[in-house]
């Protein structure tokens, strides 16, 4: 059986409630934590999938994290040879990026929970058709991308225009976060507390939003993820 590749960039942010989709399939995977020494592989042979997750580093850091470079090519590598791709947050700015696509700081950080809105095209898309056209999501990003060439945008919020997008049958990016189980949310914001409070942000409003809002957000995960998953099957 063919296995995913999952790129991770900092301990406390894992597959999540991607994980239970991939298992639902009886789908592999194998991490490769760049920021602890793993080797990014040069190429995605005999891999049916490729994962990116979120983290603290930014896209156009790679003078910073070298590894950044690498992932970068097998994102372009995996969109070549038509692999499913999903970026989520970094990882959507990485995808962003390997398609071409300017990743920058935005205007300004959007933390917290936010509504996005979905396109005319995600009611069309084969992954995002049944999904409500607006709900609560979780937000936790400082960068933005310009969304790529040739890529159909999906969602967006007030803050950020370019939330969500595809490139080709199978590539997809999600700026914000929906693999994030209750316990990642805690544990996230417990690590990141001081970050917080430099940018004048309190984690409790973060956490405040848990049980009214994580409830239907991972009824959207479950659905796009299968739905994601299912192209790797």
């Amino acid at each position: 059986m063919s296995t995913l590749l999952v790129l991770q960039h900092e301990d406390c942010e894992p597959l999540g409630f991607i994980e239970d989709s991939l298992r639902e399939l009886d789908l592999t995977f194998q991490y490769i934590r760049p920021y602890a020494g793993d080797v990014v592989p040069a190429e995605m042979e005999e891999t049916c999938g490729l994962i990116v997750l979120g983290g603290p580093q930014g896209a156009y850091e790679i003078a910073q994290y070298p590894y950044l470079a690498d992932e970068i090519r097998l994102i372009q590598d995996a969109v070549r040879r038509e692999i499913p791709v999903l970026g989520a947050c970094l990882g959507a700015q990485l995808l962003a990026a390997a398609l071409g696509a300017r990743v920058y700081p935005g205007a300004q950080k959007e933390i917290g929970w936010y509504p996005v809105t979905l396109t005319e095209a995600a009611g069309e898309d084969p992954i995002w058709g049944a999904v409500a056209s607006r709900f609560m999501a979780l937000h936790w990003h400082g960068d933005v991308f310009d969304l790529p060439e040739g890529a159909t945008r999906l969602a967006s919020s007030e803050m950020t225009p370019n939330q969500a997008f595809r490139f080709g049958r199978s590539a997809y990016g999600i700026q914000w976060h929906m693999e994030m189980t209750e316990a990642i949310i805690k544990e996230t914001a417990r690590e990141s507390e001081a970050w917080f409070r430099s940018c004048g942000i309190d984690p409790n409003e973060i956490l405040g939003g848990v049980q009214e809002h994580l409830p239907n957000l991972s009824r959207v995960a479950g659905i796009v993820f299968r739905g994601w998953a299912k192209l790797s099957v």
